[in-house]
């Protein structure tokens, strides 16, 4: 897996040292990309309504279109075939449903939705065009979804407008957001962009008025090595991509030390916002999964600790001091990891 080079001036990870009584909340922004299993969306809430988090749910919007139906054989990614998805359908109409009411009720409980896309395959070339066309069918499949499930007479009331004004942030699929991105976000109306990598943690950067957040690279293992602080990247460091359970319980420890020296180096310094990615995924015995909700119940509830949303960040940091703009220092994250 390689990293991209990333350089001081791009990031502007420090802010000038704050005294005592100057320091904000500390932010801890968790996100989960996919949002698709049931299942992990019935565990993530009840870990959020446990631990007083918000959080962020980036949706691919192929699991709102069931297998073998028309909607999946239309579906239509730039430059793929008609029903192609690099991340799989839903099963069943039914199984749209479910999904449908927890984003509903994640949405009325303080979550934010926010769009992965549909089918995620990665970007990186694509143009500002073939960014819209994504965008656009995932907003038509948000809009159409309980129609799509069966059920359009229990879609709630606000549903459309959740759909029109509610999305208001996006993640790239594999972290490769591609050069046209920046231009295809803003023009679309999203607030916001969560697809690049910091060298540690990081304000956002504003890309042309455009802010854009970055996962962080965090110390990590016995010997503090530095990796993307998403369940996906630990799982790699970790076993090589394969399951061991043998080792869950250890995976979950090393994790776990990970999280709280990050958090520890900015909640005593400077609170730059800590952010975390997950997936709805339980790798390696659900080790990372397990991590995050000790982590989260010893630290949301901290005096000047809000675990919040990417949406509720951005407006708490409206008055943080601005850093580098990205258009006067060159892209984040140029490549793919």
């Amino acid at each position: 897996m390689r990293l991209p080079h990333l350089g001081l001036a791009a990031l502007s990870l420090i802010a000038s040292p704050l005294a005592a009584a100057e320091k904000p909340d500390q932010l801890i922004i968790v996100s989960f990309d996919g949002a698709h299993d049931n299942a992990q969306w019935v565990k993530s809430r009840t870990m959020a309504t446990r631990t007083g988090a918000h959080f962020t749910y980036f949706l691919s919007c192929t699991f709102l279109k069931a297998w073998g139906t028309p909607e999946q054989k239309t579906y239509r990614a730039p430059h793929h075939g008609a029903g192609k998805s690099a991340t799989g359908f839903a099963q069943t109409r039914a199984e749209i449903r479910v999904r449908l009411d927890h984003i509903w009720n994640a949405h009325l409980e303080g979550h934010e939705i926010a769009s992965h896309a549909c089918g995620h395959f990665d970007g990186a070339g694509w143009s500002e065009a073939d960014w819209t066309q994504e965008f656009t069918a995932f907003e038509t499949a948000l809009r159409d979804g309980w129609t799509v499930a069966g059920h359009p007479e229990m879609e709630p009331k606000g549903w459309q407008d959740f759909v029109k004004t509610g999305i208001v942030g996006f993640r790239a699929p594999y972290l490769a957001p591609g050069e046209a991105l920046p231009d295809a976000v803003r023009h679309h109306g999203f607030r916001y962009d969560a697809s690049l990598i910091t060298k540690g943690p990081a304000l956002p950067v504003h890309d042309k008025g455009l802010p854009r957040f970055g996962l962080p690279l965090i110390p990590e293992g016995p010997k503090a090595k530095p990796v993307v602080a998403m369940d996906y990247n630990l799982y790699a460091r970790h076993s090589g991509l394969s399951e061991d359970a043998s080792r869950s319980a250890e995976f979950e420890e090393r994790s776990l030390a990970a999280y709280r020296k990050a958090f520890d180096r900015q909640y005593e310094g400077d609170r730059i916002p800590l952010q975390l990615g997950f997936h709805f995924v339980e790798m390696n015995a659900g080790a990372y999964w397990r991590a995050l909700d000790r982590f989260l119940t010893e630290t949301c509830r901290k005096p000047g600790v809000a675990c919040v949303s990417y949406a509720e960040a951005l407006d708490r940091l409206q008055n943080r001091p601005a850093i580098a703009r990205a258009d006067e220092t060159g892209p984040v994250n140029p490549s793919r990891l």
